[in-house]
């Protein structure tokens, strides 16, 4: 705990009690966020795998002309995203009806079959793409359910950190599945090399399962459940302090009047019912297109474009060779790592979210904006060395991954799982996540086609994604509000959906529920 304070600077932190900082809420947060390593391992396998000869020749890669090569390319790494898309969106009702918990078990079993489809494919494209498009519907559903799981854990200081947990997994997993791949081109031969990273990214889903067994439900999930007394016990176990302690009760207490308002403002659950609730309320409005808007300027940084096609984009600046574009890949991976962890130790819940938004967009813009003009006025010719230009192009990928992972990586998962109110969290979060899903389906469609068509090298890439880098500074300006430290139940009081100065009774009064008072005590939402 001593520690904590000493690097997480919010009010929360000064005013919540110590023994809530305990080892059952990273238990639970590290188990579900293996969901994050599947996302990065399927993402950072499958660019490598389009480079090794040996995939190439059984999917019959080798004799096609640069475009028809792309469209390929592109249709194997999309098919992904487009079971991503419909397992988000699906993931909403499952994560309502039958829990967070279950839900992520079932997403990880549910990739680790289309991870056996994917190694057992041998040359079948209709198989292989099949097998993607099956993990992808538990990849994205599990990006839809673990944000949401984790934020609703998380004890309110450091729940951009935890929630930002996702991320480094994300990033950790796809740096480990760039070096699969390095190992695989150096160690393993044939189809062997291929067979090993594809069945790899099954590994991630294992741990998963395994930690959703321990794991407990979300006593914001039972509790919107009607099931006061589990809640009321989760909480406290996850909390590490005695049911009855008024920190744990101040919480229930909080969770009984953001419900029981919430109810009363359009009345109903069902899905009618809360489209209605999340679109005719101004508050709830506002949070559902901040949320979609941040995953969309995500995508659109070009961050999976690097991901997706990192050895291509390594040899378009003149490092040719397959070994060291690879080579060069894994040192991304590394890159992206290092800058997340220290981003979520350091930043994510002192500096903030939003001034961490503000300043990646100029300083990725920045990075993509030098790639761009060194490929258009300066570009490498093949077999010749490396010019001083182009290394620090090198770099400037580097530097771009590191700015992303001080913002727009865990930043965005952070807000769109915490800024909703309790009836909308999973139908909000769901729709996030399958937008982003629906631009990373975007993004890896239609790079490879950007990078043999608009100008040449693909300069113009760079151009693209650099200009919405830029771009995005003035929508986290004007529309993007802070909301580090400030519990889940206290987001009204910030976007506006009911006016926080009506009285308990207005609210919806817990004795009129049940009989029993609470202690109320708002430390630290000042």
């Amino acid at each position: 705990m001593s520690w904590l304070t000493k690097v997480v600077k919010n009010e929360a932190m000064k005013n919540d009690p110590p023994e809530i900082y305990n080892w059952r809420v990273y238990a639970l947060t590290f188990s579900a966020c293996f969901a994050g390593m599947l996302f990065g391992m399927d993402i950072g396998i499958i660019g490598g795998v389009l480079k090794l000869d040996s995939f190439r020749e059984v999917f019959g890669l080798v004799d096609l002309g640069p475009v028809p090569m792309a469209n390929l390319e592109a249709n194997i790494v999309s098919t992904l995203q487009a079971g991503c898309f419909a397992g988000a969106l699906a993931a909403s009702w499952f994560a309502d009806e039958y829990g967070r918990r279950a839900t992520l078990a079932g997403c990880a079993i549910t990739a680790i079959v289309g991870t056996i489809m994917q190694a057992a494919s041998s040359g079948n494209l209709s198989a292989m793409y099949a097998g993607r498009f099956i993990s992808g519907v538990g990849v994205g559903a599990a990006s839809m359910v673990n944000p949401l799981y984790t934020s609703e854990n998380a004890p309110r200081a450091i729940r951009g950190a935890l929630t930002g947990l996702y991320q480094l997994f994300i990033v950790t997993g796809a740096c480990l599945a760039f070096w699969i791949n390095y190992g695989n081109l150096l160690h393993a031969t044939g189809n062997t090399q291929w067979i090993i990273s594809l069945t790899m990214q099954g590994v991630p889903a294992v741990f998963l399962a395994l930690g959703m067994f321990i794991s407990n439900e979300s006593p914001r999930w039972l509790a919107k459940s009607d099931r006061w007394e589990e809640a009321q016990a989760t909480l406290g176990r996850v909390r590490h302090l005695p049911a009855d302690h008024q920190y744990v009760q101040t919480e229930l207490q909080e969770m009984r009047e953001q419900l029981e308002f919430e109810r009363r403002l359009v009345g109903g659950s069902g899905f009618w019912d809360l489209q209605r609730e999340m679109w005719t309320i101004p508050g709830n409005r506002n949070r559902a297109l901040i949320s979609l808007g941040l995953m969309v300027c995500q995508q659109m940084t070009g961050t999976n474009a690097i991901n997706y096609y990192a050895p291509q984009i390594f040899a378009n600046l003149g490092l040719s060779k397959t070994e060291t574009g690879l080579f060069a890949t894994g040192i991304y991976g590394i890159v992206k790592m290092i800058t997340c962890a220290i981003f979520l130790l350091f930043v994510a819940d002192s500096l903030g979210r939003r001034k961490s938004l503000l300043w990646t967009s100029i300083a990725q813009g920045a990075s993509m904006f030098y790639i761009g003009f060194y490929v258009r006025f300066d570009p490498p010719v093949k077999g010749a060395e490396v010019p001083p230009a182009g290394y620090i192009a090198i770099v400037a990928i580097f530097l771009f991954a590191g700015f992303f992972q001080f913002g727009w990586g865990p930043v965005c998962w952070i807000y769109v799982s915490e800024i909703p109110t309790a009836r909308l969290r999973a139908t909000n979060v769901a729709l996030a996540a399958a937008t982003q899903w629906l631009f990373n389906f975007v993004v890896a469609r239609a790079t490879p086609n950007m990078m043999a068509t608009v100008g040449k090298g693909g300069y113009g890439t760079y151009f693209i994604y650099g200009s919405f880098c830029f771009s995005m500074f003035f929508f986290v300006w004007f529309f993007v509000p802070e909301t580090k430290g400030v519990s889940l139940e206290k987001m009204d009081d910030i976007f506006g959906v009911v006016d926080t100065k009506l009285s308990d009774t207005e609210r919806g009064s817990p004795s009129a529920m049940d009989g029993k008072s609470y202690p109320i005590a708002h430390a630290g939402n000042k």
